[in-house]
């Protein structure tokens, strides 16, 4: 799962993932310094799970790994794409894992490879069949909704103001798959019912706060009608 696809707080996120290598002692004369680590060696597990933190142990920095950034990144989860390299050149399939820290994505079905796991004297072990990654930089493209045939992406504008995927070779509009609204809580956002404890959609239009120059003290006398007459003492920066 992708992070926005995971339904996590970022918070959590950041805070699963931290690792902290030293910091100053919590007292008053020191000054609060915290030394984070930095870099992390992305894989396949995302960042709160307990492999991560195995591939990632603390005091161990692993060979930085040199990654292309995207900007704008066009693959979801449920798009139909098509491999570009290695044994299984041209097969088409469905993207179901997606890692945007190495620019990875993982097609059901497509890329595999077999290997015995729980193998030992008395017993063979068992075959598992496992999906690799694939860079979308140079093994994977988009498929182009009106003849199948694999194209680059890039997001546009329509007259409406809507930002779409368009096929660069055709100009076609590459919806986005329904799939990409999965997450642990709801297959789509149209299916998901509203719960007790949370926020109803009509009241996320609606304007509860004005921002005024005052104060909270200032807000809470002004609408239980208490009146200050004092002057403050004037004081000097010096």
């Amino acid at each position: 799962m992708t992070k926005q696809s995971s339904n996590l707080p970022e918070s959590y996120i950041k805070r699963a993932m931290e690792q902290v290598s030293w910091q100053t002692p919590k007292a008053k004369q020191y000054r609060q310094v915290v030394v984070k680590r930095k870099k992390y060696r992305f894989t396949t597990h995302r960042p709160w799970t307990e492999q991560f933190q195995s591939q990632n142990p603390p005091g161990v920095q692993r060979a930085k790994v040199f990654v292309e950034p995207l900007l704008d990144w066009t693959f979801f989860k449920g798009d139909r794409v098509e491999v570009l390299a290695g044994l299984d050149k041209g097969k088409q399939g469905l993207v179901n894992y997606i890692v945007q820290e190495r620019n990875w994505v993982m097609v059901e079905g497509l890329n595999c490879q077999y290997q015995f796991v729980g193998k030992k004297k008395n017993y063979p072990g068992m075959m598992m069949k496992m999906e690799n990654p694939l860079s979308v930089t140079e093994h994977v493209a988009l498929l182009d909704p009106s003849d199948n045939k694999p194209t680059q992406a890039e997001w546009r504008y329509t007259e409406e103001g809507e930002r779409v995927r368009v096929s660069v070779r055709t100009g076609r509009i590459i919806p986005i798959p329904t799939l990409a609204e999965e997450t642990p809580d709801y297959k789509s956002k149209a299916s998901y019912a509203e719960q007790s404890k949370d926020t109803i959609s009509d009241d996320l239009t609606q304007i509860t706060f004005q921002p005024t120059l005052k104060t909270f003290e200032m807000d809470i006398a002004e609408k239980m009608d208490i009146k200050d007459d004092r002057v403050p003492v004037k004081t000097y920066w010096y």
